[in-house]
């Protein structure tokens, strides 16, 4: 059986006048995540490490933020694209592991939200998609609440 691994990043800033998206869910919160997109760190995460595993680049490559269609998309959207990028190489995915690093709000109580809405995407069940939260110890942006930055690692294999 061929697999493959990937490995994707993100950060954006938190700024007030911006809804938070994460993992495919809006949470309720004084800020949200700037970006050209709706600014979702962890789906852009899972995006970049999908195409990584794959050879094709990061999530730029295919949707640019200086295209103005993509100006304020659904990162939903996105990831729906990319997991049909996948499915057209004869990859599924075995499972995948993330970590969300936020200071607020606290991230433990909207994980199970946020695997519904990421499964049925990603086309696996709950038990094979890993999600963490993490504080940074009040240590730089992420730390003073500037930011939040997700990490995401995926295995694909032959399907």
């Amino acid at each position: 059986m061929k697999i493959r691994i990937g490995m994707g990043y993100d950060i954006h800033r938190l700024v007030k006048g911006e809804k938070l998206f994460l993992g495919g869910i809006h949470i309720p919160f004084s800020k949200g995540l700037l970006g050209h997109s709706d600014g979702d760190c962890l789906i852009h995460a899972l995006a970049d490490a999908l195409l990584g595993a794959l050879g094709k680049g990061d999530i730029g490559t295919f949707f640019p933020d200086t295209d103005p269609k993509y100006k304020n998309i659904s990162s939903r959207i996105i990831l729906q694209d990319i997991m049909e990028r996948v499915k057209g190489e004869d990859y599924e995915i075995s499972n995948i592991d993330s970590i969300i690093i936020a200071e607020k709000p606290k991230m433990e109580p909207h994980i199970p939200e946020m695997k519904e809405a990421l499964c049925p995407i990603l086309r696996i069940s709950p038990d094979d998609l890993g999600i963490k939260a993490k504080t940074h110890e009040g240590l730089g942006d992420l730390g003073e609440g500037k930011a939040i930055s997700a990490w995401a690692a995926v295995i694909l294999k032959r399907s």
